[in-house]
């Protein structure tokens, strides 16, 4: 039989395998419904889930999980907490957040393997280099999660970095005016609600803690980790001792205050000094040939003339 007519049927049965192989791990393994009865007079929050949530593809995709992550869940406790930490620092704090990550990157892997079959089939046809390009783009699917991972907690923690004076700020004025530290995160909370989204949002999981009878210490201490950002871990640090040795906290939030912003203040002129850099490149690739063209065309369109004028 004709190599083009081996390929396409190649193809189509790559990716119905694919297919079976997606939808027997999506809804292969259901639980009996005695089993989910169980776990709904176990956890009554599972009765709100119900068949709306597992009718959707977050549901799906959460019933799917364990299944999909088993293959690279981590194995010890140290790789676990790094995980939880990244996914925390991306804004991700929920209990089943490494396992829904780690299911991303096996979909991801899955389907960018099936591209990658179906490219190197139509291209190279059924060869060693076929199988090399499917293992490389699917290697590229699987750690495409992770740099979209690092993408995220790199834009986080600059936003993070960049309100935190702003909140000092207020902090500072509303334990002067004689709040506590608790009353005094919730007013900034909702003073910088529009503003600081992210900050916010830790802030109000750190509330929280603290309604639910949490010590300080702790609350701080997770809020320094889930932020990710070395100035927020050196507040946590200075808001712990103060309180630990009785000194002031508005004095201590006030000197970090201070520092943060002229931080902040030597990153903007740090960018300001790199624009003369940067904007090399745009103006050479750009500016210059428009420049070039403008001023040296007409006199090559008259050399040219007067060349074919000479000829003639």
């Amino acid at each position: 039989m004709d190599m083009n007519y081996l390929i396409p049927l190649g193809v189509a049965g790559l990716i119905a395998t694919a297919v079976w192989a997606l939808s027997s791990l999506l809804f292969g393994d259901k639980e009996s419904r005695t089993t989910e009865r169980l776990k709904e007079l176990r956890d009554p929050r599972r009765r709100k889930d119900g068949k709306e949530e597992n009718a959707t593809v977050g549901g799906m995709l959460k019933s799917a999980a364990p299944t999909l992550s088993k293959a690279i869940a981590p194995v010890n406790d140290l790789e676990k907490n790094i995980l939880k930490v990244d996914l925390a620092n991306a804004g991700y704090s929920s209990p089943h957040a490494p396992m829904i990550y780690l299911s991303l990157k096996m979909i991801s892997m899955g389907i960018f393997a099936v591209l990658g079959g179906a490219i190197g089939l139509l291209l190279q046809g059924a060869s060693t280099n076929a199988l090399m390009t499917l293992v490389g783009v699917a290697g590229i699917g699987f750690y495409l999660p992770v740099i979209v991972l690092q993408v995220l907690i790199s834009y986080r923690k600059e936003a993070i970095f960049l309100s935190m004076p702003d909140a000092l700020d207020l902090l500072v004025v509303c334990v002067e005016a004689g709040l506590g530290l608790d009353a005094a995160m919730r007013r900034v909370n909702e003073e910088l609600s529009d503003t600081a989204v992210e900050l916010c949002e830790e802030m109000t999981t750190c509330n929280m803690q603290l309604q639910m009878g949490r010590p300080r210490r702790e609350v701080l201490h997770d809020f320094g980790i889930r932020t990710g950002v070395d100035d927020v871990k050196t507040l946590v640090a200075i808001l712990i001792q103060a309180e630990r040795f009785g000194a002031s906290i508005a004095t201590a939030l006030r000197v970090q205050s201070d520092s943060m912003r002229i931080k902040r203040r030597q990153m903007a002129e740090e960018q300001a000094q790199k624009t003369g850099v940067k904007i090399i490149f745009p103006l050479v690739l750009f500016i210059f040939p428009g420049i070039f063209v403008v001023l040296v065309g007409p006199a090559a369109i008259m050399v040219v003339r007067q060349m074919l004028q000479d000829g003639m």
